[in-house]
């Protein structure tokens, strides 16, 4: 049997999409370098091959196809079975790509990805191109789908899927986590254009392997729908270092990388085992430098200091407020005199770090929008990013703005997950929030402008002079 797997293009107006592999689906503008691995599908593909399976895994983002290429390719292909990851910004562009492959192609489709709607009866009903979903973490649901069809079974009562039958749609239970990550094969690399995926915080040097370590997280954030749809819950499931540094020095083999980024949720839960993981890759002699996403108040200097001997050199830390009860209210959890002390610690380290912070939290207003922008500012990060919190369907935050009436409208396509503002509060309107981003972003150029004034002024004169049009234009703006 014959399965496409694919990640549909996805542009708009000089712009391209960034779907699998990322936690908030978003637009990218034409010629930025970012560019996320997609890792159920590989993970997905990686488990049918073992068992035996033909499959084509198709990126066609990461390969910049037309929608006619990467329909082509299935087509041409012609598999028995498709499988696509969508998610909620991007439904439209799916639901479009789908019904150009089913004129051409009559075999039935499978959706799976972050869509919380799908999930629903109705979503089948409604869109009769779509014959499964598939919900959550997918890989072996969609093997037991694959191995049924392929058996000329009836697929009814395979965990974890959604589907029709002649007495109408059929929820099943959500599949049961796997515990042993262990037990899924190593990413399908093989198929994929991998010198295009690129994630590289701090200024890691390109190309860099992008790895999962584990699965999930822990922690409770209100404005985070990842964990509640892939994952049905909170439950953190961890790889055995032995089984990760593997997976690295094969891929170092067989690739040329230059650095290593862990996209894990939250790579830093569990001292020990991430001191092993650095302990093997030292023993190993992964000379690499790498990177990962971390959680600041998990961090103490004994584990940054062994880190950054085993080669990590740069981090994500999420922020998202700086105010003390917008992060309490909004389920994080995080300790602001914990997360300035660590970044502190970072900074003399020696490791570079990205912030992140995100406007219209529970309980945002002026004063705490001054407070985060005061707070990004001081902190004084090597690089940050300011958006705007999407309420995305799935996530508790979703829920409780809905249910107040506070969502301006459900056109998802606006769910950009980063600019655009989608919900009025009480104390902030969709406005204050795009001006404070707006505002934020501003502060932020003019704080790093007037650094490097202080700390390089040859470099910065040499940089405006070569370029003195479009910089007084950018001054204009940001004045």
């Amino acid at each position: 049997m014959k399965i496409f797997l694919g990640n549909a293009p996805w542009r708009k107006n000089g712009f391209y999409g960034v779907r699998a592999g990322s936690r908030w689906p978003h637009f990218e503008q034409e010629g930025e370098c970012y560019m996320p691995f997609p890792f159920f599908l590989a993970y997905a593909t990686a488990l049918l091959e073992r068992e035996g399976f033909e499959v084509l895994l198709v990126d066609g983002i990461a390969a910049d196809l037309s929608d006619e290429e990467f329909v082509s390719r299935c087509v041409d292909f012609n598999p028995q079975l498709v499988l696509l990851e969508v998610s909620t910004p991007s439904i439209n562009q799916d639901l479009a790509i789908t019904k150009k492959i089913k004129s051409r192609l009559n075999v039935p489709i499978a959706y799976a990805g972050p869509h919380h709607w799908m999930y629903e009866p109705s979503f089948l009903e409604q869109h009769p191109l779509v014959d499964y979903v598939l919900v959550g973490e997918y890989e072996f649901t969609l093997l037991e789908l694959v191995q049924k069809l392929n058996q000329g079974q009836e697929p009814q009562g395979i965990l974890g899927t959604i589907h029709r039958t002649p007495q109408g749609i059929e929820v099943n239970p959500r599949r049961p986590l796997m515990e042993d990550l262990d037990l899924f094969p190593w990413p399908a690399r093989h198929q994929l254009p991998m010198m295009r995926y690129n994630d590289t915080p701090g200024g890691i040097p390109a190309p860099s392997l992008q790895m999962w370590a584990s699965r999930g997280c822990p922690y409770h954030c209100v404005f985070c729908a990842w964990p509640q749809i892939m994952y049905g819950g909170h439950k953190y499931r961890i790889r055995s270092p032995e089984d990760v540094v593997n997976e690295i020095a094969w891929c170092l083999q067989a690739y040329d990388y230059k650095s290593i980024y862990f996209d894990d949720d939250t790579f830093n839960i569990g001292k020990s085992r991430i001191l092993n993981i650095a302990a093997l890759m030292k023993e190993r002699g992964i000379n690499r430098p790498w990177a990962i996403m971390a959680r600041a108040d998990l961090m103490d200097y004994q584990t940054l200091k062994e880190l950054k001997e085993a080669g990590l050199v740069a981090l994500k830390y999420g922020v998202e407020s700086g105010d003390q009860e917008v992060l309490n209210r909004s389920g994080k959890g995080l300790n602001l005199a914990m997360v300035k002390k660590v970044v502190k610690m970072t900074r003399e380290l020696g490791i570079k770090h990205h912030l992140t912070f995100s406007f219209g939290l529970p309980g945002e207003n002026i004063k705490t929008i001054g407070k985060t922008i005061k707070l990004a500012l001081d902190l004084d990060p090597d690089s940050l990013q300011f958006s705007i919190t999407t309420p995305f369907p799935g996530s508790t935050y979703f829920e409780m703005l809905d249910q107040a009436g506070a969502l301006i409208h459900k056109d998802w396509e606006k769910y950009d997950g980063y600019s655009r503002a989608v919900f009025n509060s009480p104390e902030c309107s969709a406005k204050m929030l795009e001006q404070a981003l707006h505002n934020a972003n501003k502060a932020w150029k003019w704080h790093t402008l007037k650094k490097r004034l202080k700390t390089d002024p040859i470099s910065l004169m040499s940089d405006i002079l070569s370029n003195p049009i479009d910089n007084f234009r950018r001054f204009r703006r940001w004045s």
